[in-house]
């Protein structure tokens, strides 16, 4: 339907919302009502999505004379879920990128989501990133795709033997013991910590009680009586071990000082077996419990 002239000026004289030092600046060509009701939303949307892309490159914001990224909304009411980007260059080579909502409220978002990362590089980086590219950006930006995707890369090291272009094992190790979303133990992190809790002779021609090229905590709790130098591996275990698993949440700190108080107590060796064995099984099902709800 035709508009009335009345409409024409209305459209043409609504203020645009603008975000993010000016590289976020979107559009309502559409009645009042749809502007009042998406125009904010979905400036404050694209505008989420790259403070989030600022914040992965450990970038600092730019300020745009003109917006790097211009959304403009249209006024169809119905589920159309069309994201239409145009990629575009002013004078002086500046790229800039349009994107068109026809219908806010049925637009693609998985879809609208790309094309805004994909203009957010163009307008700060200057450089068109394909599709594979945009996803890996997108991912990285988001603090749990971007731990599942280190978590996964690191799964495909230790158990394929499979390096990423120009990582060495020593990035690895580093990666393991990183933090990557802190305050939050998931199943990786409390599987690798699990596998730390074992004792090794601090030289691999001097194993414990002559024989045992490791122990595992529990059998540390009878073989320390027969050879001091497991008491030594049991105190010199504590630091790393905190270090390692601490910083992933309130349950798994709890899990981890339980194991440092098992260890403490197994150097000094003042408790009975029975007594290190509850402490032990105290730390043990604290670990368990690190994953449940």
């Amino acid at each position: 339907m035709a508009l009335t002239r009345a409409e024409i000026i209305d459209r043409f004289k609504a203020a645009p919302v603008t975000q993010l030092d000016g590289l976020v600046q979107v559009y309502g060509d559409c009645p009042a009502d749809m502007r009042r009701d998406f125009q904010l939303p979905v400036a404050s949307f694209a505008s989420g999505i790259c403070r989030k892309l600022y914040a992965a490159e450990n970038k600092k914001q730019l300020k745009f004379a003109d917006p790097g990224i211009i959304i403009r909304i249209g006024d169809v009411r119905t589920n159309l879920t069309d994201v239409i980007a145009r990629p575009a260059t002013r004078d002086g080579g500046v790229k800039f990128t349009r994107i068109y909502l026809p219908s806010p409220s049925g637009a693609d978002l998985v879809k609208f989501r790309h094309e805004v990362v994909r203009a957010f590089y163009r307008a700060v980086d200057g450089v068109d990133l394909d599709d594979d590219s945009v996803t890996k950006k997108l991912r990285e930006s988001d603090p749990v795709t971007r731990v599942e995707d280190i978590q996964s890369e690191v799964a495909a090291w230790r158990e394929r033997g499979e390096y990423a272009a120009g990582k060495t094992d020593e990035d690895y190790l580093k990666m393991l013991r990183g933090v990557h979303l802190p305050g939050v133990a998931t199943k990786p992190d409390v599987t690798t910590f699990a596998s730390r809790l074992f004792l090794y002779p601090e030289f691999y021609a001097a194993p414990f009680c002559g024989k045992y090229a490791a122990c595992s905590f529990r059998d540390a709790i009878a073989l320390a009586r027969k050879d001091p130098t497991i008491r030594f591996a049991a105190y010199q275990k504590i630091q790393p071990l905190m270090l390692f698993g601490s910083g992933h949440g309130e349950k798994m700190n709890a899990a981890v000082e339980a194991y440092a108080k098992f260890l403490a107590e197994l150097a000094v060796l003042k408790r009975t077996d029975e007594e290190l064995a509850k402490l032990l099984d105290d730390a043990d099902e604290k670990l368990k419990g690190v994953l449940e709800e």
